[in-house]
């Protein structure tokens, strides 16, 4: 199913742990209507960054695939409205949260993270606007995390 021009139901639910592990994670309608929101925000994401291809590397998991994933029980990706990304076209994992940092509101960013766990890194975007303000943009290491976007 086609969400938006660039994004589709299929690249948002896709998951090598899923499969791997024989977990289905089919949407509920109600997540798929969220998942066509996110996929609109990855849309004007897509737009802001110079119409550069942009890879989903984690969109929607079901409650099972985020657990054997290890991500928090309040996770974004549970309800369809967050996705973590990646653009090579464009540049970083930095350099993009860098580029969008200062666009989230005009964007429909709820929430910008810039993660980098160990060796590898990406960029976590979410519909939700969290309850605190100063979470709207923030930086998540093995450190822990920090306000703003943070990396040299």
């Amino acid at each position: 199913m086609q969400l938006t021009e660039h994004f589709t139901l299929a690249e948002l639910v896709a998951s090598n742990k899923a499969r791997e592990l024989g977990i289905d994670n089919t949407p509920s309608p109600e997540a798929v209507a969220r998942l066509r929101a996110t996929a609109e925000v990855l849309e004007r994401i897509r737009a802001a960054l110079g119409s550069v291809p942009i890879n989903v590397t984690s969109g929607y998991r079901c409650r099972a695939l985020n657990t054997a994933v290890g991500g928090v029980t309040s996770s974004d990706h549970t309800t369809g409205q967050a996705a973590d990304i990646v653009a090579p076209g464009y540049g970083t994992p930095l350099q993009i949260a860098r580029a969008l940092a200062p666009k989230v509101s005009a964007l429909g960013i709820g929430q910008l993270i810039y993660e980098r766990i160990g060796k590898k890194a990406w960029v976590h975007v979410s519909t939700r606007v969290p309850p605190s303000p100063a979470n709207r943009v923030i930086t998540i290491t093995d450190k822990g995390a920090v306000l703003g976007i943070q990396g040299t």
